[in-house]
């Protein structure tokens, strides 16, 4: 796993339209596992954080007891024009935060799908700590 930095080391134009995307909007879509490991969406809002990615949670919210239950995620970024995010991870609680819940993202992998120079096919980037940028073309 890796953090926000690691990403920006390994992989730094990439990790910066992965930012890009999500700074240009508030809200984005997380997955964590219920109990019975069925899929639950909630929206959620990062931050930057020194190295770290972070998001934050109500006390006793569903998605804070999911991700204190099994700390699985997928962050999707809201989607526009330019492209979308896709990261995933295992979220570990900040013993510090006490009147809310706040999460670092410990990152496993981060996708990045846009339209190609040409406008004829899709680019998706995929990064895994340690790995190179693997780039596939759709069209």
């Amino acid at each position: 796993m890796a953090t926000w930095q690691q990403f920006e080391g390994e992989a730094a134009e990439l990790a910066a339209e992965v930012r890009r995307v999500l700074t240009a909007e508030v809200s984005h879509v997380l997955a964590t596992l219920r109990r019975d490991g069925s899929p639950r969406v909630s929206g959620t809002e990062v931050a930057f954080d020194g190295p770290d990615l972070t998001i934050g949670s109500m006390l006793g919210a569903m998605k804070a007891r999911d991700l204190l239950r099994d700390g699985r995620f997928s962050l999707h970024s809201n989607p526009g024009p330019d492209g979308d995010a896709k990261l995933s991870g295992v979220a570990v609680a900040d013993p510090v935060a006490s009147d809310h819940h706040k999460f670092r993202l410990d990152l496993r992998q981060a996708v990045f799908t846009g339209i190609g120079d040409d406008r004829k096919h899709l680019l998706i980037q995929v990064w895994r700590p340690g790995q190179e940028v693997e780039r596939i073309k759709r069209y």
